[in-house]
């Protein structure tokens, strides 16, 4: 990043997380010149700790959020088809438990869950008789009844990473452990200060708009490094998980309904594993530091140990995961109840650039919300361009008719040297774009360096090039859940390897950068 520069652009977005970037690229997309910083990695916060579902909030039914439900079970199908390799169905199991809800509630919430938003690859819902069907095997004896509905699956922070490399690829600059440090209006524009996190050089930004996407950081750019007063407020929850060893077969997940009326999702999760949760808690700490409390896994055990034959015990408790979520302040008593709406607030005094605030939102609708905050921006700048994300697919997915099977097949039939369980793994991974990192390759010795566990160097190069990823954590954690799967040793060797390419100077290589020049 070169030092003392100055550069101009359309719009500089504060926060690298799934609205970020999902704005970056529906912006860029419609001729904004798009400049994007992030403090950390991408998806390095809330966009990698959410419950990894694309769905339409069953729960906020009782809230009377019917306008959120019908958005967010609209969005479920058009990102089904944008990325079917980071994005597939996922078929949830409701045991019925009359001291909770009853029947005829849960039944008129799945039709209207059925019927609020358009459903042409999902099925519907049904009743499911727990004394004879296989679903009811690994719950204990006090249920007889449920109901199973669907809902989707999503590799959320790779859900990140694709929309930033979109947006790359169309014309942005993605500058990750970046930080605003400040950010002044002059003259009719921002002039926002960054800092490398790397090397501590720093650069001037001049731009037409500010987006501040900063997530839970959102209250903190507007006070501390703009300086605009705006009415709108950020209340900050806590959600956590666990993961233990798989505790049930088969491919679909469960939500229970706990007695403080709250429910937890028992999913499968990276083959071998179940992720439990999540907990809804206020929050007033350092978003960077947030961490399950030892209350939260007792209350998450014992959430799913009423349901489950076998309990789970916090003994089992192999990783966890926490974030905060940075939802509008609707001034709701209890954290779990607080709308999960989104709000966009933008502040343009006479003559001066604007600045446009996310506030709330979740990873289901971050498609939705770019492309209004950009109607937005678009508005405010006085320029016009028509929304165009809803029928694009984002990077690796397209495939032909979203039949990832299909795919699959194809790529084994490619590459029958590829053993089946790294197959899957990169062909869900990448998508399409496998090729792009498979290249000429006709065998594993092709694919360089073999650090175990079916990683290989040219998928590190992969992700260096064409990902953003600058780290070891970066790799195993957002790019990948490959930390759960491999050993300290091969973990510290990906890490290392990381560590000598970034102090080799090919951790941001020019390749897979671009040109701010604005596209009009």
């Amino acid at each position: 990043m070169a030092n003392a520069s100055s550069d101009t652009v359309d719009l500089l977005i504060v926060g690298g997380g799934v609205n970020g970037a999902g704005i970056a690229r529906d912006a860029i997309g419609r001729g904004l010149s798009v400049v994007l910083c992030e403090q950390g990695d991408l998806a390095g916060a809330t966009s990698s700790a959410s419950t990894k579902l694309i769905h339409g909030g069953l729960r906020y039914l009782e809230y009377y959020e019917f306008r959120l439900v019908r958005e967010a079970l609209q969005e479920r199908e058009v990102l089904l088809r944008a990325a079917p390799h980071i994005i597939w169905p996922l078929r949830f199991i409701l045991p019925h438990d009359s001291s909770m809800r009853p029947a005829w509630m849960v039944r008129i919430g799945l039709f209207l869950y059925d019927h609020l938003g358009k459903r042409n690859l999902l099925p519907g819902s049904h009743g499911v008789d727990l004394t004879t069907h296989p679903v009811g095997r690994p719950l204990n004896g006090g249920f007889a009844k449920a109901f199973e509905y669907s809902d989707c699956w999503v590799e959320d922070s790779r859900l990140v990473i694709l929309n930033a490399i979109d947006a790359r690829e169309r014309g942005a600059e993605i500058l990750t452990r970046t930080r605003c440090e400040k950010a002044t209006r002059v003259d009719g524009h921002w002039m926002a200060k960054l800092v490398s996190a790397d090397t501590g050089e720093t650069r001037t930004v001049r731009a037409r708009a500010l987006v501040n996407a900063a997530g839970p950081w959102v209250r903190d750019v507007i006070t501390k490094r703009t300086g605009v007063t705006v009415e709108k407020s950020v209340r900050l929850v806590k959600g956590s998980h666990i993961v233990v060893p798989r505790k049930f077969e088969g491919d679909h997940a469960y939500i229970f309904q706990n007695d403080d009326r709250r429910i937890v999702f028992a999913i499968p999760y990276e083959r071998d594993f179940t992720l439990i949760g999540t907990t809804d808690l206020d929050y007033s700490g350092d978003p960077g530091a947030v961490a399950i409390s030892p209350d939260e896994i007792a209350y998450l055990c014992r959430a799913v140990s009423r349901y489950l034959k076998a309990p789970v015990t916090e003994s089992e408790v192999v990783w966890t995961y926490s974030g905060v979520r940075p939802l509008f302040d609707d001034e709701s008593g209890s954290a779990s109840a607080v709308t999960r709406d989104y709000v966009l607030e933008v502040d343009q005094p006479a003559g001066q650039a604007p600045m446009l605030s996310i506030f709330g939102g979740k990873i289901t609708t971050f498609r939705r919300l770019a492309e209004e905050a950009t109607d937005k921006l678009l508005k405010a700048l006085g320029r016009t361009g028509g929304s165009w994300t809803a029928d694009r697919p984002l990077p690796g997915g397209d495939i032909a008719n979203a039949d990832f099977a299909a795919f699959l097949a194809g790529l084994r039939q490619r590459r029958p040297w590829l053993p089946d369980a790294l197959a899957l793994r990169l062909a869900r991974a990448y998508g399409t774009r496998v090729e792009r990192l498979l290249g000429a390759s006709e065998s594993l010795a092709d694919l360089g360096h073999d650090f175990g566990g079916g990683v290989y160097e040219a998928e590190l190069d992969y992700a260096l090039r064409e990902e953003f990823a600058r780290s070891g954590d970066d790799f195993l954690w957002r790019r990948s859940k490959l930390g759960l799967h491999l050993d300290a040793t091969i973990r510290d060797a990906i890490g290392a390897w990381f560590d000598r390419r970034r102090n080799e100077g090919t951790a941001a290589p020019e390749a897979g950068r671009r040109s701010m020049g604005g596209q009009r």
